[in-house]
């Protein structure tokens, strides 16, 4: 006897399952653009890699005689699979099916796979498409009674975000329950003109009456709610693509530099980029004039390994550019001064920006590299009001408590409380200064007519007397006092950066390898 029969049920299952929300419904996702659920599976994961959990879960058709017609499948789909050759729990939303809402056997599905990445300690990548959440208000109709809101396995997904990578893809509409998915992770994407991602949609605001509305019309176009031009700019989702194409490349670089868990240590690449590389470009890099903005992109090219550098964040924050990298193939994270933003003062965005790229850092035990050139913490009355200085404070406790090795590099200003928390000036100071350093508890520019405003007053050549105290206090400023006393540990030829801090990177992976 054998159990073809039952295998041919199998079989019969998993081709319903393959149909997703039925020919028109998967000709209608991709007329909008989109790829279906399993094509950006396959996508994502290395070639032939993913094995697929739960397939044949959903909700079954029977005719009068209680025989299969048909299968409507679960909406989510997850499975094991490989990135870069390492395993990871690979999910995706089917919008063709109820919109990627919840269905048969979407609760437990989505539980198990949270589980199954915190518990096998796997990196777990979301691919969001829809509210994957609790259904319609017709829910509530069919059920026949309401309920107080919960979340099965948001204990799974909190502890995730303690223990694994965390990837999420917003490739469509979502909202609700799909949009917290999207932002309970460590790394978020959004597709121009793909994604929308909203508390709720417009449809529900307008619902709601005009007090929910805001000063602009929730009545205009989901892209106006929810559109990558305000979700990648005040810091709930990371990064915006052109593409999903580019989602999946973006995301599977991301992994390349993260562990495959806590407690487990990122690898290095081969580098073929030489370690004693000394850019000529460097020595001219950061203009005389004060005044005048440089590039920091430009020195980060060159000064990490080239055609390492992955800018997370991009748009939002803009005063502090925040990037994974890696120096002589050890991948570090890096944080540096933008002064073509701002002049390089940290607001209250940039602050939040700083802090949660450092805790991610410490986490995933990635040693810091600090690139600075800030002027302090942004003042004004706007300033204020956003809170900056709690901000500011919360950035610099971040870096206080990171325990992983970081390294400083003071091309410029470090002023204030803001250029104390470059680093923890309670640890090893691994830092190194460029002749153009200008540093102090406050500009002096700034306060020369305040401090020496009597002197100024009795002078009967004002301009004169005030040039002169510039020159005496030019030369009191000068890098060189500060290194005589030691309050500066090196000033180096800006060429001597990156063999610097590959030397850094390395003593640093060892003491990380000590400590695993």
């Amino acid at each position: 006897m054998s159990w073809e029969k039952e295998l041919e049920e199998l079989r019969q299952r998993e081709a319903f399952a393959d149909q997703m929300g039925g020919a028109d419904k998967v000709a209608r996702q991709h007329g909008r653009g989109k790829m279906d659920a399993r094509a950006r599976l396959a996508a994502i994961c290395d070639p032939g890699s993913f094995r697929e959990i739960g397939k044949i879960a959903g909700k079954g058709h029977y005719d009068e005689n209680g025989d299969l017609t048909g299968v409507t499948p679960a909406p989510f789909l997850f499975g094991k699979a490989t990135i870069n050759g390492r395993p990871v729990v690979a999910t995706a939303d089917d919008f063709t099916i109820r919109g990627g809402a919840a269905d048969a056997g979407i609760a437990r599905k989505m539980v198990q796979a949270e589980t199954m990445a915190h518990e096998l300690k796997l990196p777990i990548i979301r691919m969001i498409d829809g509210t994957g959440g609790g259904g319609s208000v017709k829910t509530l109709e069919q059920i026949g009674a309401t309920y107080i809101p919960a979340v099965p396995g948001w204990d799974a997904v909190v502890e995730n975000l303690d223990t694994v990578p965390v990837v999420a893809l917003a490739l469509g509409p979502t909202a609700g329950l799909g949009a917290a998915r999207t932002v309970a992770s460590h790394y978020s994407i959004m597709v121009r003109g793909l994604s929308q991602l909203f508390a709720a949609g417009p449809a529900v605001v307008d619902g709601l009456g005009e007090a929910y509305k805001s000063a602009e019309d929730h009545s205009q176009a989901k892209e106006e709610l929810g559109g990558v031009d305000i979700h990648t700019r005040n810091g709930v989702v990371d990064d915006e693509v052109a593409s999903e194409a580019e989602a999946f490349a973006r995301a599977r670089y991301f992994l390349s530099f993260m562990p495959e868990h806590v407690g487990q240590l990122a690898r290095r690449s081969t580098c073929t980029d030489p370690v004693d590389r000394k850019d000529e470009a460097l020595l001219s890099l950061v203009p005389r004039d004060p005044k005048q903005v440089y590039s920091m992109r430009r020195c980060m090219e060159m000064v990490l390994d080239q055609g390492t550098v992955f800018e997370i964040g991009k748009n939002w924050g803009r005063a502090a550019i925040t990037a994974l990298a890696r120096l002589d193939g050890w991948p570090v994270a890096v944080v540096a001064s933008d002064p073509s933003y701002l002049g390089g003062s940290w607001e209250a965005k940039t602050s939040e920006k700083v802090e949660r790229f450092v805790r991610l850092a410490d986490q995933f035990r990635l040693p810091i590299v600090h690139l600075v050139d800030n002027p302090g913490f942004m003042i004004g009355r706007e300033a204020e009001m956003a809170g900056t200085i709690r901000y500011g404070v919360q950035a610099m406790n971040a870096i206080y408590k990171a325990s992983v090795p970081l390294a400083s590099i003071v091309l410029r200003r470090a002023y204030g409380i803001a250029g104390s928390a470059m680093s923890n000036a309670e640890r090893y100071q691994y830092r190194f200064c460029w002749p153009s350093g200008d540093w102090g508890s406050l500009p002096i520019a700034g306060g020369i007519e305040v401090a020496y405003k009597s002197e100024l007053e009795a002078s009967q050549d004002p301009e004169a007397e005030l040039s002169a105290i510039r020159e005496r206090l030019a030369k009191v400023t000068s890098p060189f006092r500060s290194a005589e006393r030691f309050n500066v540990e090196d000033i180096i030829d800006p060429r001597d950066t990156r063999p610097l801090l590959c030397e850094f990177a390395q003593l640093a992976w060892r003491k990380l390898e000590a400590e695993a």
